[in-house]
């Protein structure tokens, strides 16, 4: 195993990459291609949970020496999770249901250890956050939707894009909102006895 460890980001997220960057670190990309259809659980944490594992798994298969991250998140509202939509018409659907009113994101992480091509360490947690949302007039949801932004994010909105106007405040972790939790990844970094900041790369 060499002295500095490669950071792997299993995810296609160009959010959850800039999250990274932002934090100091310079994570590589490799997308896990997961079949995210085919993964259930009867809980919206449970789910991304799953997720977050097996997108680090695949991308763990492929390594010999890194520190693999991988990441979902899901909106629940009214006890339902709340995926990417499938069009314009659900995305506004959506957003007049949630106008006004709150829900949680959670958003699974998981990190694996890889050294010597083996899997050594996995560590999976869920980090929910409560969002509450604004009540965007009908001007302003047209506007939103025409962008194409919320059809492209879990949940419908984002928090460090076109979409934050439209959310009042968060109650927990912020970054966790757009899609990782630098503050987990820490906590997660340190049970291997590794420093975050060790990772830095500027």
């Amino acid at each position: 195993m060499s002295g500095v460890r490669r950071l792997v980001l299993g995810s296609a997220s160009p959010a959850r990459l800039a999250l990274l960057r932002q934090a100091g670190l310079a994570p590589e990309v490799v997308v896990s291609e997961v079949d995210e259809s085919a993964v259930r659980a009867p809980r919206v944490g449970e789910q991304v949970a799953l997720l977050a594992a097996a997108k680090a798994g695949a991308v763990a298969a492929r390594e010999t020496d890194a520190l693999v991250v991988g990441a979902d998140s899901l909106l629940e509202f009214r006890g339902r999770p709340m995926g990417k939509p499938a069009d314009v018409q659900e995305a506004r659907d959506r957003w007049q249901r949630m106008g006004g009113r709150s829900g949680v994101l959670h958003t699974g992480q998981a990190l694996f250890d890889v050294q010597d091509g083996r899997v050594v360490s996995r560590d999976v947690a869920v980090v929910s956050t409560t969002v509450h949302f604004a009540q965007p007039t009908p001007r302003e949801l047209e506007a939103y939707l025409a962008t194409g932004e919320p059809l492209a994010v879990a949940g419908a909105f984002t928090l460090d894009g076109l979409g934050a106007p439209f959310v009042r405040r968060v109650d927990g972790d912020p970054a966790a909102v757009v899609g990782l939790s630098l503050a987990t990844l820490r906590t997660q970094l340190a049970k291997r006895g590794l420093s975050l900041t060790d990772l830095w790369r500027r």
